[in-house]
C-alpha cells in the first residue's frame, strides 16, 4: 500500500514536471522565454512548445495586436504665443521587437505605457511651444500630430515598439482664460455685425437716394410732357375756337361775355360795383348796344 501511494505520488510529480515543460502560444501573442532574467528564446509561431521546467526557464506571454495607450487626464502645454492649453492624446502601438521590449521593461505593460506617455508628452511639448493656438487647433493640426507621430517613432524603436498612429482627441483652453477668450470672441463678432451693419446702412441709402433721384426724374419728365401736351392742347382748343368764332364774332362776343359772367357771379354774397349802362352788361340788355340812364349804377349781384 505504501508503495502504490509512493508511486502515485512520484507519477503526480512527473506529470506536473511535465506539464510545466508545456505551454501553448496563441495567434494574437509573443512568448519569452528565459532563465534567470536572460531571454533564452523568443517565439512568433502560435502552437505547443516546449521548455525546462521552473525554475530553469520560465515563459512570458506579449501581446502582438495593436494596442491603446489614452491618458486619464489632459495634459497642459504652453503655446508659442504663451498661453496654456490642455491637450488630450492617444497612441495606438505595438510590439514589434519582443526581445528588446522585455529586456527594457521585463515584460511589464504599466511600464511601457508610462514610457511612451512620457516620450508623447516631449513630443507635444516640442511642437506646441514652436505654434499658435490657432495653428494647434485647426491651421497646423494635421503637421503637429505627423510630426509627434515622427519623433515619437524614433524613440519608441529604442525599446521595441512601433508606434501606429498619435492623435489629439481635445485641445481646450484652462479653465482661468476661458472667459477672456470668449469675450474677445464676443467683441469680434459685434464688430463683425457692426461692419455688416454699417454696410448695409450705407448700401440701403445709396438704394433710397438713386430712387428719389430717378422718381424726381420721372416726374420732372411726366411734368414736362404733361405742360407741352397742355400747351398743345391749348393751342389746339385756341385754334378751334379762332375757327369757330370768326364765322360768327357776335357769337363769340356772347360766349365771351356768358364766360365772363360765369366768372364773375360765382356766389350769392359776390358783389359788383359798376356801372349798369357798361359794354359788361350789354347781354343783360339784350343784343343792341348798352344806353347809358341818366341815374348812376348802384350795386348787382
Amino acid at each position: 500500500m505504501g508503495r502504490f501511494v509512493s508511486t502515485l505520488i512520484a507519477g503526480l510529480i512527473l506529470l506536473a514536471v511535465l506539464a510545466s515543460t508545456m505551454f501553448v502560444v496563441d495567434q494574437r501573442q509573443y512568448a519569452i522565454v528565459f532563465a534567470l532574467g536572460e531571454v533564452k528564446k523568443v517565439i512568433n509561431e502560435p502552437g505547443l512548445h516546449f521548455k525546462l521546467p521552473p525554475p530553469f526557464q520560465n515563459v512570458v506571454f506579449l501581446d502582438k495586436r495593436i494596442l491603446t495607450l489614452d491618458t486619464p487626464e489632459a495634459d497642459r502645454f504652453i503655446t508659442a504665443e504663451k498661453k496654456n492649453i490642455l491637450v488630450d492624446a492617444y497612441i495606438k502601438w505595438r510590439i514589434t521587437e519582443p526581445r528588446l521590449y522585455f529586456i527594457s521593461f521585463s515584460g511589464d505593460e504599466r511600464r511601457a505605457q508610462d514610457r511612451m506617455s512620457q516620450i508623447v508628452k516631449a513630443a507635444l511639448n516640442d511642437e506646441i511651444t514652436k505654434r499658435t493656438v490657432r495653428e494647434v487647433i485647426s491651421g497646423e493640426r494635421g503637421k503637429v500630430m505627423d510630426a509627434i507621430r515622427q519623433k515619437v517613432m524614433e524613440e519608441a524603436k529604442q525599446i521595441g515598439v512601433d508606434i501606429v498612429d498619435v492623435r489629439l482627441k481635445r485641445v481646450d483652453y484652462v479653465e482661468q482664460i476661458n472667459n477672456s477668450v470668449y469675450d474677445r470672441m464676443k467683441a469680434e463678432r459685434a464688430r463683425v455685425a457692426n461692419e455688416l451693419r454699417s454696410t448695409g446702412a450705407a448700401e440701403s441709402e445709396k438704394i433710397r437716394a438713386d430712387a428719389d433721384r430717378q422718381r424726381t426724374v420721372i416726374l420732372a419728365e411726366a411734368y414736362r410732357e404733361a405742360e407741352t401736351l397742355r400747351g398743345d392742347g391749348d393751342a389746339k382748343a385756341s385754334q378751334v375756337y379762332a375757327q369757330a368764332f370768326g364765322q360768327n364774332p357776335e357769337f363769340f362776343k356772347f360766349y365771351r361775355s356768358l364766360e365772363a359772367y360765369k366768372a364773375s357771379f360765382r356766389s350769392r354774397t359776390d358783389v359788383l360795383v359798376v356801372d349798369p349802362s357798361s359794354e359788361f352788361f350789354r347781354y343783360f340788355k339784350g343784343n343792341g348796344p348798352a344806353e347809358r340812364p341818366a341815374a348812376p349804377a348802384s350795386s348787382k349781384k
